[in-house]
Parts: C-alpha cells; sequence; structure tokens
C-alpha cells in the first residue's frame, strides 16, 4: 500500500469515527476540528524544510481520533488508537512511532508543564493544533467545550490559575472565561515556527479585543 492510499484511507477512517453521528467528542473537537488541523499543518510544511509530509499528514489526521478529555483523562487513548489503525495499514515502525509520540506529546498541558515537540513534525503539527485553540475560530470552540462540560460562562469569584501540573489541568473545571489566561493566551508565545507565529499574531489580538468587549458588556 502507497502512502497516498494509506493517507486516503485514514481520511476516510477519521471521517467515520469523527463525523456527526459519532459521540466520541463535542462540536470542538469533532470532525472539522481536525480537518482545520490537517489544512494547518500542510500550510506550515510547505515553508518548513526537511519536513516528512507524510507523518505530519498521518498526526495531523490522527491527533484526535481519541482525545484524552472524552476517556476519563487518559492520555494514553489516542496514541493506542492511532497505532492499532497504522498497525492495520502495515505503516513502517519507525514512522508509527514517531506518529504515536506526536499524538501523545501534542496537547497542552497546563501553564506549568512543558510540552515541547522534539521534531520538525512535531512543531508543525503541535503548531496547526493550537492555532486552532486560538482567534475567532479558538473563542467559538472555547465556548462550545464549555457548554459541553456544563461548565460556567463567567464567574469574577473564580480567578484564573496556573495549572504546574497535567493532572491538575486536567481536573480543572474553571469557568470559560478563565481558560483564555489559563491556556488561550499563552499559545502565541508557544508556537514552534515561524509561520505559526505569524498566524498566531493576529488570532492573538482577536481574543484580546474580543475579551475587553466581553467585560466592557459586562460592566
Amino acid at each position: 500500500m502507497d502512502k497516498e492510499e494509506i493517507i486516503n484511507k485514514t481520511i476516510d477512517y477519521v471521517n467515520q469515527t469523527l463525523g456527526m453521528e459519532s459521540s466520541e467528542c463535542d462540536s470542538s473537537h469533532d470532525l472539522w476540528h481536525v480537518k482545520r488541523v490537517y489544512n494547518n499543518a500542510l500550510k506550515i510544511a510547505k515553508n518548513e524544510k526537511d519536513a516528512d509530509l507524510f507523518v505530519v499528514q498521518l498526526a495531523a489526521l490522527l491527533h484526535d481520533i481519541a482525545d484524552w478529555k472524552f476517556h476519563d483523562g487518559d492520555d494514553n487513548v489516542g496514541s493506542k488508537v492511532a497505532r492499532e489503525w497504522l498497525e492495520k495499514m502495515n505503516v513502517d515502525e519507525h514512522i508509527m512511532n514517531h506518529v504515536c509520540q506526536i499524538i501523545k506529546d501534542i496537547s497542552f498541558k497546563g501553564s506549568g508543564v512543558r510540552t515541547s515537540m522534539k521534531t520538525k513534525e512535531g512543531m508543525i503539527v503541535q503548531d496547526a493544533d493550537r492555532l486552532d485553540a486560538i482567534g475567532a475560530i479558538g473563542v467559538a470552540r472555547a465556548f462550545a467545550y464549555g457548554g459541553h462540560k456544563g461548565r460556567e460562562m463567567h464567574n469574577p469569584n473564580i480567578k484564573p490559575e496556573k495549572h504546574d501540573s497535567f493532572e491538575q489541568y486536567k481536573s480543572s473545571s474553571s469557568p470559560t472565561i478563565n481558560h483564555f489566561y489559563e491556556k488561550l493566551f499563552l499559545l502565541k508565545d508557544l508556537m514552534n515556527t515561524e509561520t505559526a507565529k505569524e498566524i498566531a499574531e493576529k488570532k492573538h489580538k482577536f481574543m484580546e479585543r474580543f475579551l475587553k468587549e466581553f467585560f466592557d458588556e459586562i460592566k
């Protein structure tokens, strides 16, 4: 099976697993999120020299195939499910290990937790995922997920926290507005590639304008 066929079959697999009929996720981590991340990754990869596009494509497509947020906080489930699929596709062991490591390391795990990627391909896919967490889409996704979890939109009596461990971050149930300070506003400075850094600047400024308007209206 050649690389193009593997990618096409993986696209079909993701469509089936994360489509609207799936109960695996909410609208903030759905098929459309994966498609946006995939497109972001391809865009970034074009500007990055010597990146293995096959690894980038597979990792972008499979990065949320089983998100820990919807599997009782198990941060190993995503790489496990991805590996099972890649084994069916007879993907080379080295490539499979690389893709699964990217999926394992991709998530933001708290402001006090280092989540650096070790490879260029990992940096590209992580940036692609983080770009979809900020800007107008990021705002929409934050409130969609907060609604899914039954969280308060805003509570001035609950202050943002710094999460020094992944366990602390996973167990947080703070209001959605706090999420801007606990994660979203931090992502701009965590981008790995120059392409993503440039895109992130505009998205970051939109979120700042959004929160200014939000608090102006509250007043």
